[in-house]
């Protein structure tokens, strides 16, 4: 694949790596290339980062046809840039985009399109402690009618961030509220998908949450209103009187990287893991007689984030003692020491950026 470089006339000056927060500093560049019915994939660019520029009437406006993946660089101690379990993220934005009715972008081509902006853009790439490049690939539909159908015109844009920790507590454990009147999605819906609507769907529930100074909501299902699902923006993980419980992908469930990365670690460890429907009254009961040893929430932005108190109508039960638990440290130790390179990568999840 042919990918036309536009040099920028000014290079922008580095950040603070000590204080960068998240998702709010943009690096030199971003990766751009169109989509037709006609033509296919075509004009793969890496140009200079600035606002887009998209007709009035573009798909994306009035019917939220939009995906977008989350992933992130990092730099080892021998000064070299990697990235984690790219190809995860290639096949779950293809995934999002049949579901969405969005052109699906060939393994390779995209893989190509990753690694070549990265490479372009590695010196954004911070060495602090607990800082990385998060990369933002996105799809959106830009067809200029308001008829409703599916997507004929398509742009694909890849942004780079250099970020610290996700929370401001870091890997401090955090404050959920378990939500019990909006839900975030509905077997049959979008809910496996990664794509906007979801997230717009989750923020009023997020809000209140906020003013009772709670970080995140605790979602239950959309059907029984029974069973739980994810935590805020992230797969979520229990340990129950040693066993650790994950929510079952039933299809309104985003199937995370880092998810299936812990389940593949706690096997590796021999430690018991069971994917299966947890009901919030199976999740009270051990809240309540004691059997909740950890809680916490996983996902690219965050890593593992331990969860130190749930709410649930009210009822606040703090977990673990308010502090990290022992299962909850060392993955969290385990998946970013294999990410910065601290930590033989003996799954081979790691990918060196030429």
């Amino acid at each position: 694949m042919e990918i036309k470089f536009v040099k920028r006339e000014n290079l922008k000056a580095k950040p603070d790596e000590y204080n960068l927060g998240f998702g709010k500093i943009f690096t030199d560049y971003m990766f751009m290339m169109d989509y037709s019915t006609e033509k296919g994939w075509y004009d793969a660019r890496i140009v200079p980062f600035e606002n887009l520029s998209i007709h009035p009437a573009s798909t994306v406006l009035h019917y939220g046809s939009e995906i977008f993946e989350g992933l992130k660089a990092y730099r080892r101690e021998d000064g070299k840039v990697q990235m984690f379990r790219p190809m995860e993220n290639i096949r779950r934005m293809n995934t999002s985009a049949e579901r969405l009715c969005l052109p699906e972008i060939p393994e390779d081509m995209a893989y190509e399109a990753l690694m070549t902006f990265v490479s372009t853009e590695k010196d954004w790439t911070p060495s602090a402690p607990g800082t990385s490049l998060y990369l933002r690939p996105f799809m959106f539909g830009n067809d200029e009618t308001l008829g409703v159908h599916a997507v004929h015109n398509a742009t694909f844009v890849i942004i780079a961030s250099p970020v610290g920790s996700y929370y401001k507590e870091g890997i401090n454990p955090v404050r959920i509220m378990i939500e019990d009147e909006d839900v975030r999605a509905v077997r049959g819906g979008t809910g496996y998908a990664k794509c906007g609507g979801n997230y717009a769907a989750s923020n009023r529930a997020g809000e209140r949450a906020a003013q009772k100074g709670y970080s995140q909501v605790l979602w239950l299902d959309g059907v029984e209103r029974k069973y739980i699902e994810e935590v805020g923006a992230m797969n979520v993980m229990f340990k129950i009187a040693g066993e650790v419980v994950t929510p079952m992908l039933s299809g309104s469930i985003l199937p995370g990287i880092t998810r299936k990365s812990i389940i593949e670690l706690l096997g590796r460890e021999g430690i018991k893991i069971t994917e299966r429907l947890l009901s919030i009254d199976e999740l009270e009961a051990a809240m309540e007689n004691g059997t909740l040893e950890e809680a916490w929430g996983c996902g690219t932005a965050a890593v593992v984030s331990p969860i130190g108190e749930l709410c649930y109508k009210g009822v606040k039960y703090e977990v673990g003692g308010g502090k990290i638990g022992e299962v909850t440290q060392k993955l969290y130790d385990t998946l970013t020491g294999i990410q910065w390179g601290k930590v033989e990568d003996t799954f081979g999840w790691t990918v060196e950026v030429k």
